[in-house]
């Protein structure tokens, strides 16, 4: 069957954007449910995990092999053909003596497949779509991404409850739900070579751009540095969500954790409804308000009112680890409130990446700033289940929001335009 040569957007932008999503929640989220009900410690967790980070923290170091070697196209195939595999080697291994070992050799593949996968899908995604459609079709991506991580977050922890109350065995209901994100990654490929449209700019750079890139790259690395209050931008780029790092994870084991340890005891399948579907869903919904705000008044008139949304929200699990409730809608509507405020609050971190990026090398530049986002999420999160043991969840709620207090005195110095972000700036 031949591919028509013009094929709708609509026939792979939201697919392609999915599969983007999709390996990002199952490694850096799905997986902190999957080892916290096999057993393991949430020290040993968020420290295992927390390493999972480490390929979209240099991401953009290889991402001009992927432009080098061989076109966009070819790379999203090849990348989501490796994801099923690597997804198919964590379900055959997650019954097996050594699980911990095997499952994290083929997490940090699916990791490293994504991060490659996210540099080819983008890089494709401007080079097949006109520019015309480009900024109608970044919203239908941004919305898809969000629907992966529902469907992984939610829906997939869901499921896993829900075998697991038919089974008994968290081992069996893990392998079932891997073993399908499987075949759903070996069906995106196949629907992906087929689909996609064959952009007559996307071609691989060759032996040529390559060395030229090889040439240019510690310039462009070093024009980075250079940039004005380039140490206080980084120190913003680091701690605007430290507290926030640190909280991810540990969020998700107070949820699942029995009353006894502190916890509130629910099952993969609350769980999955109250943080995968409410808690995703307010995260989309904070989001869309806070561009749609910021394009109105600008980023400096909104910087702080969102980054009080994105930290005082925190202050939700306080309560939820003193009250300990047992009413589903109490602890769905602290989860709502938080992740709302941090959609909300992370509208102006990201707004903030586009100013530091801007300039002669913004590609490159914003890779690095990603990066850097990445490396702040990374650092705080592996120690996160350390301290939370040493502390209890009580204590280490309150820890969260002291550590929030770093963002609030690097942001009273960093350099801020008044007409940043309103609509007609750009």
């Amino acid at each position: 069957m031949s591919v028509p040569k013009r094929t709708s957007p609509w026939c792979w932008v939201p697919t392609l954007y999915v599969a983007e999503g999709l390996p990002y929640a199952l490694a850096l989220s799905v997986s902190v449910v999957l080892y916290k009900n096999l057993g393991l410690s949430n020290a040993a967790i968020a420290f295992y995990t927390g390493w999972l980070y480490l390929p979209w923290v240099i991401k953009p170091l290889w991402s001009p092999v992927v432009d080098a070697l061989r076109t966009r196209r070819w790379w999203i195939g090849a990348m989501q053909f490796c994801l099923g595999a690597a997804l198919a080697g964590i379900a055959l291994t997650i019954p097996t003596t050594h699980f911990l070992q095997l499952t994290l050799m083929f997490f940090w593949l699916v990791a490293f497949a994504s991060a490659t996968h996210d540099v080819a899908a983008d890089g494709f995604y401007l080079l097949a779509l006109p520019e015309r459609d480009q900024s109608f079709f970044s919203g239908v991506r941004n919305t898809s991404y969000r629907i992966a991580a529902i469907v992984a977050q939610g829906q997939l922890v869901v499921l896993a409850g829900i075998i697991h109350g038919q089974t008994g065995s968290f081992s069996t209901a893990w392998l079932v739900v891997f073993a399908l994100m499987a075949v759903v990654f070996l069906a995106f490929s196949i629907y992906h070579r087929w689909i996609l449209p064959r952009p007559v700019n996307d071609l691989a750079d060759g032996p040529e751009p390559q060395k030229r890139f090889t040439e240019n790259f510690f310039s462009t690395f070093a024009t980075f540095f250079q940039k004005p209050k380039i140490g206080t931008l980084l120190a913003f780029i680091l701690l605007y969500r430290f507290g926030e790092a640190q909280l991810l994870n540990v969020a998700k084991f107070f949820l699942l954790d029995p009353r006894a340890s502190g916890g509130l005891a629910l099952t993969d399948d609350q769980f999955g409804w109250i943080y995968g579907h409410i808690g995703v869903s307010a995260l989309l919904v904070g989001g869309l308000l806070g561009g749609w705000v910021v394009s109105r008044r600008g980023l400096k008139f909104w910087l702080w009112p969102m980054l009080l949304a994105i930290h005082l929200p925190d202050a939700v699990f306080i309560w939820l680890a003193s009250a300990q409730p047992e009413n589903l809608y109490a602890i769905g509507a602290g989860v709502a409130i938080e992740q709302f405020g941090y959609g909300f609050g992370f509208t102006a971190f990201m707004l903030y990446l586009i100013r530091i990026a801007r300039g002669p090398h913004a590609t490159a530049h914003y890779a690095l700033c990603t990066g850097f986002m990445a490396l702040g999420m990374m650092l705080p999160g592996m120690w996160s289940g350390w301290l939370q043991q040493q502390l209890g969840y009580k204590l280490f709620f309150i820890w969260v929001i002291l550590a929030t207090i770093p963002s609030f005195l690097v942001a009273t110095k960093i350099p801020l335009e008044p007409e940043f972000g309103k609509r007609q700036a750009f």
